[in-house]
């Protein structure tokens, strides 16, 4: 059932990419209520399918949290991408900003349905994935890693002088220092829970583990870009590119490590 609904969600963010295209091509602003329409009840379904999903595990005497595989972390990172469109959508309602980021959402939900290679079906977690650090560990992280797609877009959406098109610069720049302030205490909280988890599941809390070493990179790297921004004014292209850096290292610690490194995270693919 969870994967019938997951479909129908897929399919829905696929429709929304295409609303954004027709009102590019039209540029009639009753689309974009409908868009936003469509955008509150996909999340709806969105989140309908990871509860079902939820429940057919207890079904399966096996109950846990949708949260446990790479399947898993794949419809639950393009929710968290949605969730934060509806929750910052008086900064976001912006239909260049939530073209891409529909389409992100869309590619993470295609991938895990598509792919042969992601494995979909629900099973038992594995002793260290066993507790309940396992909820705010990886909510924390996804939340944040959302909010990092935001400035991503905006950052790239920044060297682009689409009048009409696109939000003023100075716009694009608020969101993107905005999404950081989000995303940055959010990865503080999933990397510190991370390691009070893994010292009770692997009795230490800090590994060097390549997923770990990934994070700290991250963190570093959006930890600089406030410092810039807050200490030293920054802005700018100088700030977009600082961004872009930053999400390339949230791609890679979440992709990139797992399928290039192996680790203690490595149970994600």
């Amino acid at each position: 059932m969870s994967h019938k609904i997951l479909g129908v969600v897929t399919l829905m963010y696929l429709f929304i990419f295409f609303l954004h295209v027709l009102y590019f091509a039209v540029n009639k602003q009753k689309i974009i209520s409908v868009i936003w329409i469509f955008l509150y009840v996909t999340l709806g379904l969105h989140t309908a399918g990871l509860t079902v999903r939820w429940i057919e595990s207890y079904n399966l005497g096996i109950g846990h949290v949708p949260l446990s595989n790479f399947y898993e972390s794949l419809i639950f990172y393009s929710w968290c991408i949605s969730f934060l469109l509806v929750v910052m959508k008086k900064r976001l309602s912006f239909p260049s900003i939530t073209a891409l980021a529909s389409l992100i959402a869309l590619a993470f939900m295609g991938y895990a349905s598509i792919s042969p290679s992601v494995e979909k079906t629900i099973q038992p977690l594995i002793p260290a994935l066993q507790s309940n650090w396992l909820h705010i560990h990886v909510f924390t992280c996804f939340i944040a890693y959302a909010a990092f797609v935001i400035s991503f877009i905006s950052s790239l959406l920044y060297f682009f002088k689409w009048k009409g098109v696109l939000p003023p610069r100075e716009t694009l720049e608020d969101i993107n220092y905005r999404s950081v302030v989000v995303g940055f205490p959010m990865l503080s909280a999933g990397i510190l829970t991370g390691a009070v988890w893994a010292h009770y599941a692997w009795g230490s809390y800090w590994s060097w583990d390549p997923k770990e070493t990934w994070s700290l990179i991250t963190w570093i790297v959006y930890a600089l870009f406030l410092h810039a921004r807050i200490a030293k004014g920054l802005k700018g292209k100088k700030m977009a590119f600082f961004s872009i850096l930053g999400f390339l290292c949230v791609i890679f610690t979440y992709f990139g490590v797992n399928f290039i490194l192996s680790g203690l995270h490595s149970y994600t693919t």
